[in-house]
């Protein structure tokens, strides 16, 4: 179990963020811990144009920032009423993914909070989702809401992929930690892709079917001293081949998970321009919640 008593919400508002800051509220209650809602504001979204008077473009950078206030005030205070839970709000100006992980990181925020999209959906498509661009430079774990279903129902069934990577190590542990009363199966895919390549080589059959052997032997054994760790019962394991982005988020389908747990891989800038990362896959491929160690 880990210990989280800071959790920050990110909201804009949206029908996505509003998922998101209801899942907050309910782990900050659920863990004992503090909420912080935060809106970022685009600084272009407080410009009014160059051709009107200094002073009207003031107002209305005013006006602006009061209005943001004013719902975050409202917001806080049916979170408070609802949950009986502490919430702070702010709002900064400056980029978005910049901005919630900097006032994460001022507070020692142990879990950041967002929904996979925002009011400017469209865009972020184009650019790059704020929860993508949040788990690449986040430095606690990030959870991102995707199940359009109830977020005040407790997880029931988690997905905790591993790799035994250190990004992965501590991932059943976080799992125990958000999703307590939920049945969590670890699962390592071996890839595929790794055998594949060696059968290309031309390794010798029955020399491949030793090797596939021994590994499954040795991550089944690494599993289970890695959920022996735990001291609990809630903890399956599985062991599958295939792509892991597909076969996590396959697994994840075929046993309804309402939330997948996976580390942060760790590569260099040129493999995730060619391949695309493993975390950003599934981020993209899941229909449940993910939550990202780092």
């Amino acid at each position: 179990m880990q210990n989280i008593q800071h959790i920050v919400a990110a909201t804009d508002f949206s029908t996505a963020a509003n998922l998101a800051t209801i899942r907050a509220a309910h782990l900050a209650k659920n863990l004992g811990a503090e909420l912080h809602l935060v809106h970022i504001v685009h600084p272009l979204d407080l410009y009014a144009g160059s051709e009107l008077s200094f002073d009207f473009q003031m107002h209305y950078q005013q006006a602006q920032q009061q209005h943001i206030k004013t719902e975050l005030e409202i917001l806080a205070g049916k979170l408070r009423e609802q949950f009986e839970i502490h919430v702070h709000h702010c709002t900064k100006i400056g980029r978005a993914h910049s901005e919630i992980v900097n006032h994460a990181t001022s507070i020692n925020a142990g879990l950041i909070v967002a929904g996979a999209q925002g009011e400017h959906s469209i865009l972020e498509k184009l650019l790059g989702s704020t929860a993508l661009r949040l788990i690449k430079v986040a430095t606690c774990p990030v959870l991102i809401i995707k199940n359009k279903n109830s977020s005040l129902i407790d997880y029931q069934q988690v997905v905790a992929a591993v790799d035994f990577s250190v990004g992965s190590m501590q991932v059943p542990a976080l799992a125990s930690t958000i999703a307590p009363n939920a049945h969590i199966e670890a699962l390592l895919i071996f890839d595929s892709n790794q055998e594949a390549h060696m059968y290309k080589a031309g390794m010798d059959e029955a020399l491949l079917t030793q090797y596939r052997e021994q590994a499954l032997q040795q991550a089944q054994r690494k599993l289970d001293d890695l959920i022996a760790l735990q001291n609990t019962a809630s903890f399956s394991s599985l062991i599958l081949s295939g792509y892991p982005p597909a076969a996590i988020c396959a697994r994840a389908n075929a046993v309804n998970a309402d939330l997948i747990v996976i580390g942060k891989h760790n590569k260099n800038n040129i493999e995730q321009w060619l391949l695309g990362s493993v975390t950003k896959a599934v981020v993209y491929g899941a229909e449940c919640d993910v939550l990202l160690n780092h």
